[in-house]
């Protein structure tokens, strides 16, 4: 009845009883006592929630808060006020882990719905709840790859990745024999295909993984690609900003094998970094090699409609070593955040996100050539929200003096110097655009 309540002396005492021991300090009889402090911890006095709540915000007070024209894999969209409470309702706080489905509806539920839409949203078969983040996701996209080849342990990805995610796979590639290769970007800032294709055609690479839109914000085409790939026996996978696919091409209409990426630009918020939700998504064929949770929708023994975890392998719970990883269960919360996005937003305002994105960004573009002090680094190449320009000047120096102004002014492009990367959302007003082209 009073769960939030702690134990009292004698529910202590009560419980100490059956296991058989007269006091606390036995539970710990078999620690050396040099080990043991010996002494109260130094820990401050309690305090009441007001004065909690004053030093949380005087802590939250000195953090300055500057207007984001950055991306680079996070972007700074609007989460309607119905996301958050949606996902503080109780009957979606159930228990901890879904394993025992009788206690757990709420929590199969959002996940049942986080798969179906983001499985829709990818245009593939089967989508799974969830990564801790794009960049491990990717990796994990790569280790199926591997995993789905025969003898074959070489991975192709494209340097148009963002550098921290390349890093990332690089490390799993690394404690996992997995040989990884970087295809240097083309001049046009793209993929090099051409390398891709050579390198596939030596019928010794198990998977291609590539990035849309890529780091530089450019738009990639790549017609053509999986059916070399599955020429080949090569599985394809294609990295994308979730929010993206509201409006491009979906890795399901490439025809690729997996999809995967990060998923906070579906309504969460940025956090200084996190926590954030990777996305993956699989034909079915592969539907044994993909980590992580699946649900799906039963009916019980009354014919109600219920969920329950699905399709587990046994190694999950029997031969741990040779298991896929499963690293969801602190994943849940941002699955529901998702469901309630996508559920909110729909497909007509999926669209109408990135059409006002899209918008700031070209009128962003177009104002910072107009200064005279950028130039274009890939001309011509298509973008959505986000892009690169080359800035004449040091770029360290400008975006220190716009933050100290009240601007994020974009990312310094890394690898290449005096460029930086700008992005735009749905969030960034004409006058926010217009004050910082001004203060340029």
């Amino acid at each position: 009845m009073f769960k939030y309540f702690p134990h009292t002396p004698d529910d202590v005492q009560k419980m100490l009883d059956v296991i058989g021991v007269s006091n606390l300090d036995d539970l710990y009889a078999e620690v050396p006592e040099e080990l043991k402090l010996h002494r109260e911890l130094d820990i401050p006095s309690a305090k009441s929630e007001m004065e909690v709540r004053r030093i949380i915000e005087g802590l939250a007070a000195e953090n300055k808060r500057l207007v984001c024209f950055a991306g680079a894999g996070c972007y700074d969209h609007y989460t309607p006020s119905l996301v958050p409470f949606i996902a503080a309702r109780s009957e979606f706080s159930t228990s901890y882990t879904p394993y025992q489905a009788e206690i757990s509806q709420g929590t199969l539920q959002y996940i049942f719905e986080y798969q179906t839409m983001m499985a829709d949203l990818t245009g593939m078969d089967i989508s799974n709840a969830s990564m801790y983040d794009g960049s491990t996701a990717t990796a994990e996209a790569m280790l199926m790859c591997v995993a789905s080849a025969k003898k074959r342990n070489k991975v192709v990805i494209s340097a148009t990745f963002q550098p921290n995610v390349i890093r990332v796979v690089s490390t799993y590639a690394k404690f996992h024999g997995v040989e990884l290769v970087v295809v240097p970007a083309t001049a046009q800032g793209t993929t090099d295909l051409d390398a891709v294709r050579r390198m596939v055609e030596a019928d010794d690479v198990a998977g291609v993984i590539v990035a849309q839109p890529n780091r530089y914000g450019i738009v990639e085409d790549f017609d053509g690609l999986a059916a070399h790939c599955h020429a080949h026996k090569t599985l394809l996978a294609i990295n994308t900003v979730a929010s993206a696919l509201g409006v491009l091409k979906t890795p399901g209409e490439w025809d690729a094998d997996i999809a995967c990426g990060d998923a906070q630009s579906l309504g969460i918020p940025m956090g200084y970094g996190g926590p954030y939700i990777g996305y993956l998504c699989t034909k079915e064929a592969l539907i044994r090699k993909m980590p992580g949770r699946l649900v799906g929708a039963t009916t019980d023994v009354e014919g109600r409609r219920a969920f329950v975890l699905t399709m587990q392998a046994r190694e999950q719970h029997i031969r741990r070593e040779k298991a896929t990883s499963n690293i969801c269960t602190a994943q849940g919360f941002m699955c529901l955040y998702v469901a309630a996005y996508l559920s909110i937003m729909g497909e007509e305002g999926l669209r109408e996100v990135n059409e006002q994105s899209h918008a700031a960004a070209r009128y962003l573009h177009e104002s910072l050539l107009a200064t005279g002090k950028f130039s274009e680094v890939f001309p011509g190449q298509p973008f959505l929200n986000e892009f690169t320009l080359r800035y004449d000047g040091c770029t360290c120096e400008l975006r220190k003096r716009l933050a100290e102004a009240g601007f994020l002014a974009g990312v310094c492009t890394e690898g290449m110097e005096g460029c930086l990367t700008f992005a735009a959302t749905e969030t960034r007003t004409r006058q926010e655009i217009d004050k910082l082209v001004s203060l340029i």
